[in-house]
């Protein structure tokens, strides 16, 4: 076991022939490589202490990565990855809280089982990497019919063909005054921030039915929600409220802002932190059918708006329990039971 030479981001090269790996898998290329084999690599610094990863051939590995390997032909390098993944408490190699770290010192005393015979462990190896490779094939199928369920709902989303009009002509916008902090836990309203996160407050300024945008967030991000009844709102949320009701559904207003996410998150301002200007909301143009064409279009868009959901928490559910049953083979494999 042992810690590489680390080298510094300025050393490293833009187009290097080889991959460098750092405490998180390859954080960029150099022209030189320190181990023609892959490794079997263990984090040692920082949120992710103890993780694992595998080497290619021909890489540069730093010294925020611990370089583990078998010293004979006992244990078998690929076992050894296996253990590392769910046969050892690694955890107990972990020290530090604000910047956790494993040492070799701490890692050296931690004892494992293994079986005498190498032709067992590769049996083990054998069962466990065609079950992973099913158990990857099955979360990569979920993952794809969850984006394609997404995808579904994106593509009716933005087929609305129709005259578009300023969304100032339609909506008076406002923001709410309180500081982000002025949420309480179990409070009776909904507090809107500019998190995706809805919280509470035990008082309201406004008791009506709105748009919520999100004003500002550090990457872009925005996000656009529809409510109605009692609520209050952070500083930098803007309020929107419909000026004519007989042009315009509330419902139908949502999807439409909704839709303009990627186009606010474009024109956004700031450098630390991004945020939307009054202008940009106002100036921002919609389509404006019908009303009998914005309910039927509300209709189809909210069942589909459902449906996406309820795949998207059975996908969700899927893909949590494949991770189980990773967990579980590794467990079985390790107690003796595979």
């Amino acid at each position: 076991m042992y810690q590489p030479k680390t080298i510094s981001t300025k050393e490293m090269v833009e187009d290097g022939d080889y991959p460098v790996y750092g405490a998180n898998g390859v954080i960029g290329r150099y022209d030189k490589f320190n181990h023609e084999e892959p490794q079997l690599l263990i984090t040692c610094r920082g949120a992710t202490c103890g993780s694992v990863n595998v080497s290619e051939p021909f890489s540069w590995i730093t010294g925020n990565s611990m370089v583990v390997r078998p010293k004979n032909d006992s244990v078998n390098l690929k076992f050894l990855e296996y253990l590392f993944r769910g046969g050892i408490d690694i955890s107990k190699a972990i020290t530090g809280a604000a910047q956790p770290q494993i040492t070799r010192t701490n890692l050296e005393p931690i004892e494992f089982s293994y079986p005498d015979s190498f032709q067992e462990q590769q049996r083990i190896v054998g069962i466990l990497d065609a079950a992973f490779d099913g158990i990857a094939t099955a979360k990569a199928n979920a993952e794809q019919n969850l984006q394609n369920a997404r995808a579904l709902f994106e593509s009716h989303l933005h087929s609305l063909n129709a005259e578009k009009v300023p969304l100032g002509e339609l909506v008076n916008i406002t923001t709410g005054k309180l500081d982000a902090n002025a949420a309480v836990e179990d409070g009776q309203y909904p507090f809107f921030t500019c998190s995706r996160e809805i919280y509470a407050i035990d008082n309201y300024a406004y008791d009506c039915e709105a748009i919520l945008l999100a004003g500002n967030n550090a990457v872009g991000d925005f996000n656009v929600k529809h409510y109605k009844g009692k609520f209050n709102a952070y500083q930098r949320t803007y309020v929107i409220t419909a000026n004519d009701l007989n042009r315009v559904l509330y419902r139908f207003l949502y999807f439409q802002m909704l839709k303009s996410l990627k186009q606010f998150k474009e024109q956004s301002v700031g450098a630390g932190t991004k945020f939307l200007k009054l202008g940009m909301i106002k100036d921002m143009l919609i389509a404006l059918p019908s009303l009998a064409e914005q309910e039927r279009i509300v209709e189809v868009l909210d069942f589909i708006n459902d449906e996406t959901q309820r795949l998207e928490s059975l996908y969700q559910r899927k893909l949590a329990a494949l991770d189980e049953l990773k967990q579980s083979l590794l467990h079985q494999a390790f107690s003796g039971a595979l």
